[in-house]
């Protein structure tokens, strides 16, 4: 792992811009940081945060031209945002280029700008990383670093909700999967509320 780790992090330093690795550099730090709190696999959290911006060099063309190739469903919003395509057209990449095959680790670059329903925990860990490495300066990053090492999952629904509400101010369109990943998430903490509720109130009987 560690010879396959330095290949690829010499390998992105030839091709990432020198502000593009540094932030990926940092992801890779916070998505390890994230998967020792949360108990997740450090080494598996590391890789895919060096692996999540692999496809973004690709221009719009090369994008699309990439996740046609790899036969990836190319939505409306997709096409109209070629660069959303980076983590699918990224995972493939990986797949490809690095052999990766592990699939949590696939997902998680996959999927770490959209997100999606029934995220993993390695999934949740890269996507909320990237929102909270720290070069990152916006309004609310203060406190979703600090949400971050609290609660991962009511990190990662306040990181949904700050990119609708940035994309809604700004008239740009919401990914579908966005929206769903937010609703399920929201779903599955009620239903683990109620389940509580019940469990104690059974206790106290």
């Amino acid at each position: 792992m560690k010879n396959k780790v330095a290949t690829i992090i010499e390998d992105l330093r030839s091709v990432q811009k020198p502000r593009r690795f540094q932030h990926i550099l940092n992801v890779s730090d916070a998505a390890k940081q994230l998967a020792k709190k949360y108990g997740a696999d450090e080494e598996s959290a590391y890789l895919a945060g060096l692996l999540h911006d692999l496809a973004k060099p690709y221009d719009a063309a090369t994008m699309l031209k990439k996740a046609e190739a790899y036969q990836l469903t190319i939505d409306p919003i997709y096409r109209s945002d070629p660069q959303l395509l980076h983590g699918l057209v990224g995972a493939r990449v990986a797949q490809e280029q690095y052999g990766i095959e592990d699939r949590d680790i696939l997902n998680a670059i996959a999927y770490h700008t959209t997100g999606r329903a029934g995220m993993s925990r390695l999934e949740k860990i890269v996507y909320l990383a990237d929102y909270i490495e720290v070069s990152r300066d916006f309004p609310g990053v203060d406190a979703l670093r600090k949400a971050a090492f609290k609660d991962l999952d009511a990190a990662v629904l306040l990181a949904f909700e700050q990119t609708i509400i940035f994309l809604i101010d700004r008239h740009k369109m919401i990914h579908t999967n966005t929206i769903i990943a937010r609703n399920d998430l929201i779903q599955k903490r009620k239903n683990r509320k109620e389940n509580n509720q019940q469990k104690d109130n059974y206790e106290y009987q």
